[in-house]
């Protein structure tokens, strides 16, 4: 309980101080002070720079200690060498929470981990928590802290994002701002020589404002913890990663990155299997995954699909096949009690997957849905539309939303394929929480997400 009281310091600070802040562009203490430049009416925001008076208008204090009032977060953005003292100055401040952006320690290995001890056995003492080193910082979009050199902030959402990488956690949060998509918190978490990946995790299993977790790891410091914990947190909220470091050359980058040992990948893939977590092989992957936990109910395998394309249709049946997702059979007859004014005369073939065929309208679209997503063996639909000079997008996507709420706990996944003629029917399915992607692979995988393992 301490550490998520000490967590919620570190996301939630009243007063913030930057050691190493700076008005000089391209420099990490330029983009930690102008984030945090914009927040002082928000929070008390405080530089720290022996040599300039003044940064961003405002007063600038030649030490730690010489600031008065009390000090919830200290960022470190100064050279590995000097960290130690502004270490101790912390400490006779007693604030409350560390994050050292500073790298120069446990990743460039014997010299620098003893410096990295060293600062992690003072501040244990005294009982100051500390992110980092080597990391970007942290955001919490509810409240609106950037405590991190990050070129952009994010836009509120409910997805959470800890990476062990902060140029990924930057690329990332700028490709889904593109996207609409935002986050609750982002976390780069570097070497984590004192608070942990496990420690935040356990942190966002009860926040509120978090319902997907996405993570990048390169490795896991203690095994047994993080199982315990990812367990707890799998039974309230979806976990999703992406590992790095398959390869022995993977493994190896990873060392030199954050002095991480990223050990047998299929250790890793079997223990996040246990814990319920959600493995991923892309970065695209991790985010089409979130989108789709975001928006959709999970279940059990058995999924339908209903495409007006005969060859999509048997694309995205491959594509099930190689994500051992099932297609239970439907018989004709099932499809018929719905049927009763035989609006799907004209298809030929009636099962799983339902081809509508090229010139089909709303209409069929809508008893072709209805008839799958009422059979008790459907657990979950996958809806493909390739665009005909007869295809109503919009009219589709407005039946979906309507046969979504017909059935709540069945999820939807669709895959209107296109560019400008179906650009409206997926903005209007988005923003009523049906996931739509532009590729069948990416569908197909997102919905296999939603099918629950037999350790949940």
């Amino acid at each position: 309980m301490a550490i998520l009281k000490a967590l919620e310091n570190i996301f939630d600070p009243k007063s913030v101080a930057i050691v190493g802040a700076s008005e000089e562009k391209g420099t990490v203490g330029f983009g930690l002070a102008s984030n945090l430049a914009k927040e002082s009416k928000k929070r008390n925001i405080y530089f720290v720079n022996p040599f300039d008076k003044k940064i961003f208008g405002e007063q600038t204090y030649n030490k730690l200690t010489d600031i008065k009032e009390k000090i919830d977060l200290v960022i470190i953005a100064v050279p590995a060498k000097i960290v130690l003292q502004i270490i101790k100055d912390c400490i006779a401040k007693k604030v409350r929470g560390v994050i050292i952006v500073s790298s120069g320690f446990g990743e460039l290995g014997e010299e620098g981990k003893k410096r990295e001890n060293e600062i992690v056995k003072l501040l244990q003492t005294a009982k100051i928590p500390l992110v980092g080193p080597n990391c970007l910082g942290i955001l919490n979009s509810k409240t609106g802290l950037n405590a991190s050199f990050a070129p952009i902030s994010p836009l509120k959402g409910n997805i959470a994002f800890l990476s062990q990488s902060g140029a990924l956690l930057n690329s990332l949060m700028d490709a889904m701002n593109a996207q609409g998509i935002g986050f609750s918190k982002l976390v780069s978490y570097g070497n984590e020589a004192d608070l942990n990946l496990s420690d935040f995790l356990l942190y966002l299993k009860d926040d509120k404002d978090t319902k997907v977790i996405c993570l990048y790891v390169e490795a896991i410091k203690d095994g047994r913890k993080f199982m315990e914990i990812a367990k707890e947190v799998t039974a309230k909220k979806p976990i999703i990663v992406i590992k790095s470091g398959r390869s022995s050359a993977g493994q190896k980058a990873a060392a030199t990155h954050t002095g991480s040992i990223a050990g047998d990948y299929q250790i890793y893939e079997a223990a996040f299997k246990q814990s319920g977590v959600i493995l991923v092989e892309t970065l695209e992957d991790l985010f089409d995954s979130a989108k789709a936990l975001l928006m959709q109910p999970r279940c059990q395998n058995g999924i339908g699909i209903v495409t007006n394309g005969g060859g999509a249709g048997v694309l995205a049946v491959d594509y099930c096949d190689l994500e051992k997702i099932t297609l239970p059979d439907i018989a004709e007859k099932d499809i018929d009690k719905i049927d009763k004014r035989g609006i799907l005369g004209a298809v030929a073939i009636k099962r799983n997957p339902l081809d509508l065929i090229g010139d089909a309208l709303p209409n069929r679209y809508n008893v072709g849905i209805d008839a799958f997503l009422s059979q008790e063996k459907i657990n979950g639909l996958i809806i493909i539309e390739t665009t005909q000079i007869m295809t109503e997008p919009l009219e589709n996507a407005k039946i979906i939303i309507e046969m979504k709420k017909k059935y709540p706990k069945k999820p939807i996944v669709c895959c209107f394929l296109g560019g400008e003629l179906v650009r409206d029917a997926i903005k209007l399915l988005e923003s009523n929480n049906i996931p739509n992607y532009s590729d069948l692979r990416r569908a197909v995988r997102s919905i296999k997400n939603l099918i629950k393992n037999e350790h949940e």
